[in-house]
């Protein structure tokens, strides 16, 4: 939308006005934060509906239905801007739809009821529901809740790709889908209008053939459009930009917080700022449903995903940046940094017992499980619950177990200033042991404790917008 106000703006207030009308918007209803702020960090969720609105769409989508959130993602934008993720939810993903207040056309309010147990798809469209109860259902999943919305249909695809002369794309293999219509040969290939928009939908023919293999492919297409955006080959084209104006104003609707060309042209100025490289493509780490014998839906892997939602709610970055590393090292007191620096036991020498301090009924066992089955902590024990609540985990122990301190706050990702050199104590068997205290700071078994200092999970599905990644 920045590109669009450089190229609206040497044409004059008029042709301002008329982009201004092209612009829809729709009430947030109170799901958003209520608008970007320049100084914190951004998050927008991107929603694709495969409602066939516009000309040409009539052979795709679900002939009459009023769309679904087909294509989903929240777009998290660092406060510093240096760095961002774009997070893909997949459409079949089971979650629970909260309640939904929604303004009705005569402006009046109506409570639209939840429904638990659903594909995340039925959170827009369906029984009425608008973008924002698609926003409330990414608050209520993610724990993070968007500035804004934006919905694109089937045109978008079209006339955005065309508009900047064509988006490359790559295959790793021959592609013919009768039912996307996607027919490509394997390798590179510059693509634009009705091809661009099969190549988004298309999923039989790739990976699985499921949703989550259409998922990369429209990752790599969107990273190919933003480096086309950003290109000397669009910024210095007249026609380009008024092309993009028109397409940009026309196939988006935006909630009433964006709904002028000057509300658009901020958000866009601090897009702008954005290096591509730093721009990571991710998706909400899922698996098959257990619940179903021949899966169709995918459920969250519960560690992996909320250490994902604690990474963005806590503005970390997916990438290489180390900004936030570095900041956060020069804040910390040597000698309590210094406490993770050393030598480190192996998992299975590692002796402690767990304790309840503040977090969830059952958060002490389920970690125990988590220690002993998946980190090697072998010989740990449930310790039950502590004398008192505390607002952060602790790990205490004696000064011969540093090297075993060490190695579990690495497991657990604590900081040093977690760990409490003290005495150690003896456990059930008699034997010395440290003593992990979960506080309320915690958040569920396997999650990274300090999430600016965690990395992503090792098979999080994830790629750079910098770069061309053939899909397979």
């Amino acid at each position: 939308m920045a590109f669009v106000v450089l190229a609206a703006g040497a044409a004059g207030y008029l042709y301002l006005q008329h982009l201004n009308d092209n612009i829809e918007s729709l009430p947030d209803d109170g799901a958003s934060t209520g608008g970007f702020q320049k100084d914190q960090a951004i998050n927008i969720l991107l929603i694709g509906t495969d409602k066939r609105t516009g000309s040409g769409n009539d052979g795709y989508g679900d002939k009459g239905s009023a769309g679904h959130a087909d294509t989903t993602l929240l777009l998290h934008v660092s406060k510093d801007r240096s760095n961002a993720t774009a997070l893909s939810i997949p459409r079949d993903l089971i979650v629970d739809i909260p309640d939904c207040p929604t303004t009705q056309e005569d402006g009046s309010t109506k409570v639209i009821p939840g429904s638990s147990g659903v594909r995340f798809n039925q959170s827009l469209g369906q029984s009425d529901r608008t973008p924002s109860c698609t926003m409330r259902t990414v608050t209520e999943l993610t724990g993070v809740k968007p500035d804004n919305f934006m919905v694109a249909d089937f045109n978008a695809v079209k006339t955005l790709s065309s508009a900047v002369g064509g988006v490359e794309v790559c295959l790793a293999k021959d592609i013919n889908d009768p039912d996307s219509h996607l027919n490509l040969p394997a390798g590179k290939h510059t693509i634009e209008g009705e091809e661009a928009l099969a190549f988004v939908r298309t999923r039989h023919s790739v990976g699985f053939g499921g949703d989550l293999s259409r998922i990369e492919l429209q990752q790599q297409f969107l990273s190919s459009l933003m480096r086309k955006l950003k290109s000397n080959d669009t910024l210095t084209s007249p026609t380009k930009m008024v092309k993009l104006a028109e397409a940009g104003t026309k196939a988006l609707t935006v909630d009433s917080k964006l709904d002028s060309i000057g509300k658009l042209k901020d958000l866009g100025l601090e897009l702008g700022k954005l290096n591509t490289k730093n721009l990571t493509f991710a998706t909400v780490p899922v698996k098959d449903n257990p619940a179903e014998k021949t899966p169709v839906t995918v459920v969250l892997k519960d560690g992996p995903a909320q250490q994902v939602f604690d990474m963005v709610k806590n503005d970390v970055s997916f990438t290489e940046v180390k900004k936030k590393e570095k900041e956060k090292k020069e804040k910390e007191d040597a000698a309590v940094a210094a406490r993770l620096e050393g030598e480190k036991s192996e998992p299975g020498e590692i002796r402690v017992r767990v304790l309840n301090g503040g977090a969830s009924s059952g958060s002490a066992g389920r970690e125990l499980t988590y220690l002993q089955n998946e980190a090697g902590v072998t010989k740990s024990e449930n310790a039950g619950n502590a004398p008192a609540d505390i607002a952060k985990t602790t790990l205490e122990y004696a000064p011969d177990q540093a090297d075993q301190a060490r190695a579990l706050a690495e497991i657990l990702g604590l900081t040093g200033a977690a760990m409490k050199p003290g005495k150690s104590v003896t456990n059930s068997q008699g034997l010395p042991t440290m003593t992990l205290t979960l506080g309320k700071d915690f958040k569920g078994a396997g999650v990274k404790l300090d999430a600016t200092s965690a990395q992503a999970p090792e098979d999080l599905q994830k790629s750079t917008a910098d770069k061309v990644e053939c899909a397979k």
